[in-house]
């Protein structure tokens, strides 16, 4: 596995938008105020023209955010590249990127979530370079800065952090403060699937948003088979989290995954809260999960504090993660 060198103070962090652009006067000052504090922190930052505008849920054309996209792995005082924003349409760059410039530069890191799964996950299966899933660029303009971001960036610096579970998440809400930190009013439990108290596993960790992940299945980008084969040894750990979706629609993802093989070699399988879930037929999310899953015969943690509720712990995609679980509340830490 390839790591990019660890961030440090004087470093670029690059902007750009591989999906949706940041185009709302509301959004465009919390974008302010991102690059405002990471200034503060040491950082310089640096903006692909792209990042700014949206047409239909789309930065700019495919080809220009890949261009854009190699713009900034190319400089070589940029060190770190988070995605401005998630969305729906990333996977209209693909084809548009250099994979053989990626494969023989020097890494740098690449951070984002959501549809930004598109790119972080090719990068990790099919080159085999670390990324990050964690939070796009608007949430550091966040004032104060809440801990699971501050620790994200820490851990990118190559601090020892042991990320823990949160005493609680934010449930949607409206605001018109473009700097409003996080609104954390409700319980944090994780839950092991089958009602454990007590869960350990380690293995390279993999994964992102179920919604764009199974898109991948079958296209020319899938060489999820040569990675976990490639880390067999290791064992692989599982993380998936939803944006929207229904019950069924949940089951019948994951069942697709297993039937393409996807959790071979899998030590345990992570699964995030979802933003959005409809009960169909009452099936709960966790039905959904135990039917589709449960003949694996591995521990899953389901409500994780993973994805689109927040906050969210950083994820390693391709570094080994340590998982343990003890009554309702979990630790991960990343060997790198």
């Amino acid at each position: 596995m390839q790591y990019p060198n660890f961030i440090k103070k004087g470093d670029t962090i690059g902007v750009t938008a591989p999906s949706a652009g940041i185009a709302e006067e509301f959004d465009k000052k919390t974008l302010d105020n991102a690059k405002k504090q990471l200034e503060k922190m040491g950082f310089s930052y640096l903006e692909t023209k792209n990042v700014r505008t949206d047409i239909q849920g789309r930065s700019s054309t495919g080809k220009e955010r890949a261009e854009q996209f190699l713009e900034l792995w190319n400089k070589e005082e940029v060190s770190m590249i988070i995605a401005a924003s998630g969305g729906d349409f990333l996977a209209e760059m693909l084809d548009y990127i250099d994979w053989e410039t990626l494969k023989h530069t020097k890494p740098k890191w690449v951070q984002g979530y959501s549809d930004v799964t598109g790119i972080l996950f090719l990068l990790t299966t099919m080159l085999d370079i670390a990324t990050v899933y964690g939070e796009n660029i608007k949430k550091y303009g966040m004032e104060p800065l809440h801990k699971s971001l501050a620790d994200g960036l820490e851990l990118l610096q190559g601090k020892e952090i042991e990320q823990k579970s949160f005493e609680k998440y934010e449930t949607r809400i409206e605001t018109n403060n473009p700097y409003e930190p996080y609104h954390l009013t409700e319980k944090v439990e994780w839950k092991g699937l089958k009602g454990e108290k007590e869960i350990s596993f380690q293995g390279r960790c993999i994964g992102g948003c179920l919604d764009v992940i199974i898109n991948l299945i079958g296209t020319k980008y899938d060489k999820v088979a040569d990675y976990i084969e490639k880390y067999k040894e290791d064992g692989i750990v599982w993380y998936l989290e939803v944006f929207e979706m229904t019950s069924p629609q949940v089951f019948l993802h994951l069942w697709q995954l297993k039937q393409a093989g996807y959790f071979k070699n899998c030590k345990g399988i992570l699964y995030g809260r979802p933003l959005m879930i409809r009960e169909d037929y009452g099936m709960k999310q966790e039905e959904a999960i135990k039917q589709a899953l449960e003949d694996l015969n591995i521990p899953i943690i389901y409500d994780v504090d993973i994805g689109h509720v927040k906050p969210q712990i950083t994820m390693i995609n391709g570094a080994i993660a340590e998982v343990n679980y003890l009554d309702g509340k979990g630790k991960i830490r990343f060997k790198m």
